[in-house]
C-alpha cells in the first residue's frame, strides 16, 4: 500500500509539472496518416496498426498507468461503452508504458472486453506526442483513426469518465459528414 501512495504521489507531482514542459515529438494534427507501430497485447499477442486498414475504425486512447483511479475509471468506462464504438465500425485499443504482466493483471481485474497494448519503451507514446517529459507515462490523450489509418479526431483534454460516451458520439458525427 505505501508503494502505491509513493508512485501515486509521483505521478501527481509530474502531472502537475506537465503544462510547464515540452514534449519532444512534434505534434500530430487532424488529416494525418496516424502513426504506425506494432505492441504486445495484454494476452501476448500483437497488434501492427497497419493490420487495421480497411477493417473499420481505429480508436487509440492513451493512458498514464494501469490501476490508478483515473485510468481504472476510464478503462472501466470503455468496457460499459464499448458495444456503442463497435457498433460504429469501430474497436478500441488502451495503451500505456506499462508492461504486458501488469496489462494482463489490470485487463482481468476489472473485466475488460477489449485490447490494452503495451509501450514499455515509450516508442509509440511519443510518437504520437503523448509522451510525459522526465517520466515514462503517457498523458490522456485519444485518436480516432479512420479505415484509411488517417487521425479524424484528437482528443487533448479527456475526461476519464465520458470519454467512451464521447468517441462514440464522435465517430458517429464524423461518419454521418
Amino acid at each position: 500500500m505505501e508503494k502505491q501512495k509513493s508512485l501515486l504521489k509521483t505521478l501527481m507531482f509530474c502531472l502537475a509539472l506537465l503544462p510547464t514542459m515540452s514534449v519532444k515529438a512534434e505534434k500530430l494534427s487532424v488529416g494525418q496518416v496516424a502513426p504506425q507501430f506494432e505492441l504486445k497485447a495484454q494476452d501476448g499477442s500483437s497488434l501492427n496498426l497497419a493490420d487495421r486498414k480497411e477493417k473499420g475504425w481505429t480508436v487509440l486512447y492513451f493512458y498514464p498507468k494501469a490501476g490508478t483511479p483515473g485510468c481504472t475509471t476510464q478503462a472501466c468506462a470503455y468496457r460499459d461503452g464499448v458495444n456503442l464504438i463497435r457498433n460504429q465500425n469501430a474497436e478500441v485499443y488502451g495503451i500505456s508504458t506499462d508492461e504486458v504482466k501488469d496489462l494482463q493483471a489490470f485487463h482481468e481485474k476489472h473485466r475488460l472486453n477489449f485490447t490494452l497494448l503495451s509501450d514499455a519503451e515509450g516508442k509509440v507514446t511519443e510518437a504520437y506526442g503523448v509522451k510525459m517529459p522526465v517520466v515514462n507515462f503517457a498523458k490522456r490523450w485519444t485518436f480516432i483513426i479512420d479505415s484509411n489509418l488517417v487521425i479524424r479526431y484528437i482528443d487533448d483534454d479527456v475526461d476519464p469518465v465520458l470519454d467512451a460516451k464521447k468517441v462514440a458520439e464522435e465517430i458517429a458525427r464524423l461518419k454521418a459528414g
